[in-house]
């Protein structure tokens, strides 16, 4: 809960800075006259960057189990559902989180942790991942997803994102009345936007929405290399992370849905958009660290 309320007073701050700053560099005198209304625009800002995001980090739980078709082990049916369930309160309690629910998903090697509170999260491995793996590489793998619930970092990529979202919304729609107004520079009536207004703020949202996933996919690779630190933390070693990463870097891993995929403990696309470093840079990563 602590977490969510920084997060809240986090984008406040934010919304806030944008309007001292448009004010102090007196955009309000060029954008006002031609009906832009900074106060509802900051808002607008707020609720389409910061509420999306809030709404996904609050029902990403109950999204995770549906796109992934989760099976939550409320009791388990067998000495591997059992292990899998001592393994995850093992490294909760040696992280200080609350007990997060254990699920499985029928697919390739892959898993991942989600939820908007540190100690009511979810962690779920595949079937593919239960197969194709040693108990020890399971057991980093498991290590590595609690690393990310302690380490609050679904709540921090929510942040991010909204932050980015928030300055896309901002930033287009401020952009896109300058260019509306330098087009009626000689015409007096106002009759609010027009058609350069809108060309301009659907060209930036595209624009400037892929630079915001650039820097939210940087963001969520920095991420990783901690989460697998934290597993080598959990485990008290971390030769058993890398022989994870060195086997996941053998398969074919399951492709996460989008809602899930940042959490993975594989996946990604691309170098600039990919949420995941390479195996290889994560394996060096872990080499050479002191753990």
């Amino acid at each position: 809960m602590k977490r969510i309320f920084l997060f809240i007073l986090t984008n406040i701050a934010v919304v806030a800075v944008l309007g001292i700053v448009a004010s102090l560099l007196g955009v309000n005198r060029y954008l006002t006259p031609n009906g832009l209304n900074l106060g509802a625009l900051l808002g607008y800002a707020l609720v389409m960057g910061f509420g999306g995001a809030i709404i996904s980090l609050l029902i990403s739980k109950p999204m995770a189990k549906w796109s992934s078709g989760v099976r939550v082990i409320d009791q388990p049916q067998n000495q591997d559902e059992a292990w899998i369930v001592d393994t995850v309160r093992k490294f909760a309690d040696k992280a200080g989180i609350g007990m997060p629910e254990v699920g499985i998903f029928e697919g390739d090697p892959n898993a991942f942790a989600t939820g908007a509170f540190r100690d009511s999260a979810l962690v779920a491995v595949s079937t593919g991942l239960l197969q194709g793996m040693t108990h020890e590489e399971i057991e980093a793998v498991i290590g590595h997803e609690i690393a990310h619930i302690a380490n609050g970092d679904m709540v921090t990529m929510t942040l991010i994102q909204g932050v980015m979202n928030t300055f896309v919304v901002f930033l287009s729609r401020v952009i896109g009345y300058a260019v509306e107004s330098f087009l009626r520079k000689n015409d007096e009536e106002n009759r609010g936007p027009g058609i350069g207004y809108m060309v301009t703020t659907l060209v930036l949202d595209i624009v400037l929405g892929f630079a915001a996933a650039i820097v939210v996919a940087w963001f969520s690779r920095q991420r990783e290399f901690r989460a697998d630190a934290g597993a080598a933390q959990l485990m008290g070693r971390k030769q058993p992370m890398i022989n994870a990463l060195a086997r996941l870097g053998g398969l074919h891993t399951a492709e996460l849905p989008k809602s899930v995929a940042a959490m993975g403990i594989a996946g990604g696309i691309g170098q600039l958009f990919s949420t995941h470093p390479p195996i290889e840079e994560r394996i060096a990563a872990l080499q050479n660290s002191a753990a």
